[in-house]
């Protein structure tokens, strides 16, 4: 009996070593099974989509909204090979046959980068139900339009209280596009920063009716400074860049004027000697999040995505301190909390 306990626990021995090996050969083959699709279906989750984009009567190379728009969808290519395009139509006539293009080339998504085009996407959003659009400034509730909207009011107090603190002459100017709401919301939100730190500072404000007119942004500039101003934000779009212009023009000649700029860092564009700070409105993040959902499957239509501070939609560029003091910053940053906490709401008109 001892003999052949002998010669079995042997074998045994082996058996359980051969079943354990299996066994664990069999555990980490479905392990490398298990997490292979698991990883190339998060891959797969993002379609590749045709997404399209309309801009307003600016270009597509505004240094602004458009341009930020635009650099949104090619980094959606970039990053998961989206198919993307842009148009721009030259007059309103143009709006609805360039947004039509791209529905009825079956694009997946188009866009319009401004409230200016709300009208010509709410009449084909009703005659193509089956086709989804996505508008920039806009508050649009059809069931197959993702709208996103800003607090501009709560970036331009911010801006307004670096302007109202940094003014050497009490005179701070404004030029905007069309007077329309969102611009508005600039222009109050600008007035009211300011007015929080420097009652006694005046604002003096020139619409110029457009925001594809680079001479009347330099004209209203003109104007402006030649009042006495020596800082003028604008919300402008592609006619801001003529503030810019009129600001280096100045600048060269002795003087020393600034521009706070709008929707991008536009100081990497027109350089820190001209732009004391700009107020960035993310309308990149925006764009890229919304047409990156669509691909997902949780594409927000029938829904306004509105952004402000505390959603990080709005803020300073983050070259601010270049040119903005310190303490300067500070009381920006106290404003930044009461908005964010409830404590001051900005008015929009």
């Amino acid at each position: 009996m001892k003999k052949t306990m002998k010669t079995v626990l042997p074998l045994l021995l082996v058996f359980m070593l051969v079943l354990t090996a299996c066994g664990q050969k069999g555990t980490n083959q479905n392990a490398g099974n298990a997490n292979t699709p698991a990883g190339n279906g998060n891959q797969q989750e993002i379609k590749k989509l045709k997404v399209g984009m309309v801009t307003d009567l600016g270009s597509v190379n505004d240094k602004s909204f458009n341009q930020s728009a635009w650099e949104a969808l090619q980094q959606l290519k970039k990053d998961y090979g989206f198919e993307v395009k842009y148009l721009e139509p030259k007059t309103d006539a143009d709006v609805v046959p360039n947004l039509n293009q791209f529905v009825k080339a079956n694009y997946d998504l188009t866009w319009a980068t401004a409230f200016t085009l709300a009208d010509a996407v709410t009449q084909l959003a009703n005659e193509n139900p089956n086709s989804m659009f996505g508008i920039v400034d806009s508050d649009l509730t059809l069931p197959n339009v993702a709208s996103v909207s800003f607090k501009e009011q709560e970036g331009s107090f911010l801006v307004g209280v670096i302007a109202g603190l940094t003014t050497k002459t009490n005179k701070i100017g404004f030029v905007g596009g069309m007077e329309i709401p969102v611009i508005k919301r600039f222009e109050v939100g600008f007035r009211e920063g300011i007015k929080a730190v420097n009652p006694d500072a005046k604002l003096i404000v020139n619409y110029t009716g457009l925001f594809n007119r680079v001479d009347m942004g330099k004209s209203a500039a003109s104007t402006i400074y030649n009042d006495g101003a020596d800082i003028i934000f604008h919300a402008a779009g592609l006619t801001g860049n003529g503030v810019f212009n009129e600001a280096k023009e100045r600048n060269s000649k002795g003087g020393k004027v600034w521009v706070i700029g709008v929707d991008k860092d536009q100081s990497l564009i027109f350089g820190d000697d001209v732009t004391l700070t700009s107020m960035v409105k993310k309308v990149d993040e925006a764009v890229y999040q919304i047409s990156k959902s669509l691909a997902e499957g949780n594409f927000p239509a029938g829904q306004v995505t509105l952004m402000g501070l505390k959603e990080n939609g709005v803020d300073i560029a983050p070259t601010s301190d270049k040119n903005v003091a310190p303490d300067v910053l500070a009381k920006v940053e106290e404003y930044r909390q009461k908005i964010v906490n409830g404590e001051i709401v900005v008015p929009v008109e």
